[in-house]
């Protein structure tokens, strides 16, 4: 991020305000292409600690988890080595009236693996060649294909690095790959910059989110997906609570039968002096 918009944080009221804005017309989206039978595909790139996952949380905060997935692939299996590689990416993909955010995804070869030798110099060529063909039969076929590419500083990432070393909920972020990536912040930068070389195409362009300021990064490409898409708002059915019927009897076990969960609430409150 540059020039004046780096010196001003994006203030934390204006920020839940905006967020929560942008969260309901996300519903409105999804109900949009649960209605219509679309299929949006949103894939996040970027570097480690740049604000990927923490984007994809706000987004699908209050979504429906039936209509849309996140697909965050574990390492391919021996198995899957064998396979073409975009073959486990393409059953993930969408159908009618689904979203699928793609955290991480068949970009790993272009920057990960690349950087990390985890593939052959002919399979990286490889990729370069048939990844703008995939995309194209993707948008072609009429699946809504965006691409985002979190743009973090190397002081920015190397903090967030050490807040998360310190912090118990969070240490599990961070594997001796994700450290890898400071010592390799050229190489990944190279990577990058030829990934868009091949890939940003018209079909399918990449959209860079400048992420040093992550309240800016969520509301900023939240609200550019939703000017990408074309959705309407969709009128719910009418729902009406129906009436309690009258009790024809029925009294509940005694609670000696059952098992409950123990009160752990009961023992804050006997606790507080208030």
């Amino acid at each position: 991020m540059n020039g004046p918009e780096k010196a001003r944080r994006l203030p934390r009221r204006l920020y839940a305000e905006e967020l929560l804005r942008l969260q309901a017309e996300l519903v409105k989206l999804q109900e949009w292409v649960r209605a219509e039978g679309a299929r949006l595909v949103v894939v996040f790139e970027g570097r480690d600690a740049a604000g990927k996952g923490g984007a994809i949380k706000r987004i699908t905060e209050y979504l429906n988890p039936r209509v849309t997935r996140i697909a965050a692939l574990p390492v391919p299996t021996e198995r899957q080595r064998t396979q073409w590689y975009l073959q486990r990416y393409i059953e993930h993909l969408p159908a009618a009236g689904e979203i699928v955010l793609f955290d991480r995804s068949w970009y790993n070869r272009a920057g990960v693996e690349r950087v990390m030798g985890f593939c052959t110099e002919q399979e990286y060529r490889r990729f370069f060649h048939q990844c703008p063909i995939f995309e194209r039969l993707l948008v072609e076929d009429g699946i809504l294909l965006r691409k985002y590419w979190f743009s973090v500083s190397d002081g920015e990432q190397e903090r967030r690095f050490r807040a998360r070393l310190d912090d118990p909920l969070r240490c599990w972020k961070l594997s001796p790959m994700d450290l890898e990536s400071i010592s390799r912040w050229e190489d990944y930068s190279l990577a990058k910059d030829d990934m868009f070389v091949h890939t940003d195409i018209p079909e399918a362009p990449w959209y860079v989110v400048e992420a040093d300021d992550k309240r800016r990064a969520r509301i900023n490409m939240i609200a550019h997906l939703l000017s990408t898409v074309p959705y309407q708002d969709v009128r719910p059915p009418e729902l009406e609570l129906p009436a309690r019927p009258p009790s024809r009897g029925y009294r509940r076990p005694s609670r000696d039968t059952q098992t409950y969960v123990p009160d752990h609430a009961a023992t804050l409150i006997s606790g507080d002096p208030s």
